[in-house]
């Protein structure tokens, strides 16, 4: 008993002493940080100063994007994801989960899609992930365009904005910068 009392007591310093570390110096007057780390990974993509790679101009769908929507639609399934350039699938939604499959009368009619696509947007929007490129082209009154309805409506933007380039000194125009916006 008195060893675990020990260790949690050791853990806590340990926690206490990195906590003050990493505020750095405290300002008297204001009682906040003078230094913030931020450790989001997506935090360049959010500043829009990431690298976004272009691809080859000969593409068809091209390969200009943070984060892309696949949406694939097995002979049981549908599965909705969101692919970051990198290649990594941060995030995924399908209806083979056994939490949406148990809601559903059916895991492939509009009701499926329309569910995929509320459940992607709030997983999108708790990663922190608020837009995103479709490249489908979408037929009215379609299972599809209910999915990319009810991402439109959960608060997804289904474009990106382009990449914030430096601009020279002898630049007539100088562009907003993404990160001064209020």
């Amino acid at each position: 008993m008195l060893v675990c009392r020990q260790s949690k007591n050791l853990f806590f310093d340990v926690m206490n002493r990195n906590i003050k570390r990493c505020l750095g110096s405290i300002s008297e007057d204001s009682g906040h940080a003078q230094f913030v780390y931020n450790r989001n990974p997506r935090n360049l993509e959010k500043l829009r100063i990431a690298y976004k790679p272009a691809g080859y101009h000969l593409e068809k769908p091209g390969r200009e994007f943070w984060h892309k929507l696949q949406v694939t639609t097995s002979k049981r399934h549908v599965t909705a994801s969101v692919l970051h350039h990198t290649g990594m699938v941060p995030i995924l939604a399908t209806t083979a989960e056994w939490a949406i499959r148990k809601q559903l009368f059916s895991t492939l009619d509009k009701m499926a899609f329309i569910t995929i696509g509320k459940v992607l947007a709030q997983r999108c929007l708790e990663c922190g992930i608020s837009d995103m490129i479709s490249t489908y082209e979408v037929l009215p009154n379609s299972k599809l365009e209910a999915l990319l309805e009810n991402l439109s409506k959960g608060g997804i933007r289904l474009e990106e904005d382009h990449r914030y380039k430096s601009p020279h000194p002898w630049d007539q125009e100088r562009p907003e910068k993404p990160w001064e916006h209020y």
